[in-house]
């Protein structure tokens, strides 16, 4: 089973942008679809996008649209999540997720997930 350990996360305006990296290790990078979730103070967690084991193959939550890029490199075993137009509402422990399946499956609900890293905090000052 893969391990997931995030990065990147920190203080930023609004309006900048910042980059979370999340870093596998364990079993075949290739093999697994990533997606990001976020959970802000006091509410539940959510999703944020996810790629498929094919990069070009993405999908984003509407409120987030336009504005964040997920990418990976299997070289690096590595996803990552680009976010730009930051806004205080994407303030949150921003989580990456791995889940083993299918070449063209792109996961978006949080039972799909097999494994989750710890998270990392992205605050956006207002």
């Amino acid at each position: 089973q893969v391990r997931l350990v995030e990065s990147g996360g920190g203080l930023v305006q609004a309006g900048g942008s910042l980059k979370l990296s999340c870093a596998a290790s364990g079993d075949t990078f290739a093999n697994y679809a990533m997606g990001w979730f976020r959970q802000a103070p006091g509410k539940e967690r959510e999703f944020v996008g996810a790629v498929g084991r094919r990069a070009d193959n993405t999908w984003y939550e509407d409120s987030v649209k336009g504005r964040f890029t997920i990418s990976r490199d299997d070289a690096k075993n590595t996803v990552y999540l680009q976010m730009s137009s930051l806004k205080p509402e994407d303030t949150a422990v921003y989580y990456c997720a791995a889940d083993r399946t299918g070449p063209w499956y792109i996961p978006r609900f949080e039972h799909e997930y097999d494994t989750w890293g710890r998270g990392t905090q992205v605050t956006v000052s207002s």
